[in-house]
């Protein structure tokens, strides 16, 4: 897995889109949202509803995941690719964190094709 496969993963979503916030930070939004922040070897993603949830990554691979700074407490997680994490578990973690933030934006915010589980 690189930044850019990963990036163009994001990007795929339904309705998702690249931003660059902050400084040379770039992330993928749907709506308004952030779903995934990308950096040079690793993505922040939404890994649980709270910090408990999200702690089962830490408890997984210790190396390679770790707690988001600032919003962490909310279940956000950095977790690490190239390393112990699979690329099937890293796109996984995308997902839910897509997921995640789709059901919470109101019906008629949700992209087109995007079907809930």
């Amino acid at each position: 897995m690189d930044f850019e496969s990963l990036l163009t993963y994001c990007l795929g979503k339904p309705g998702a889109w690249r931003d660059e916030p902050w400084d040379d930070d770039i992330v993928a939004k749907v709506d308004k949202k952030i779903f995934a922040f990308l950096g040079d070897g690793a993505v922040g993603v939404k890994c649980g509803d709270d910090r408990d949830e999200a702690d089962e990554w830490l408890h997984r691979f210790p190396e390679d995941a770790s707690v988001m700074s600032y919003i962490g407490r909310s279940g956000w997680n950095t977790l690490r690719f190239n390393g112990a994490i699979p690329d099937q578990e890293i796109t996984e973690a995308v997902d839910e964190s897509y997921l995640r933030v789709v059901e919470k934006l109101p019906r008629k915010r949700r992209p087109d094709g995007w079907d809930a589980p």
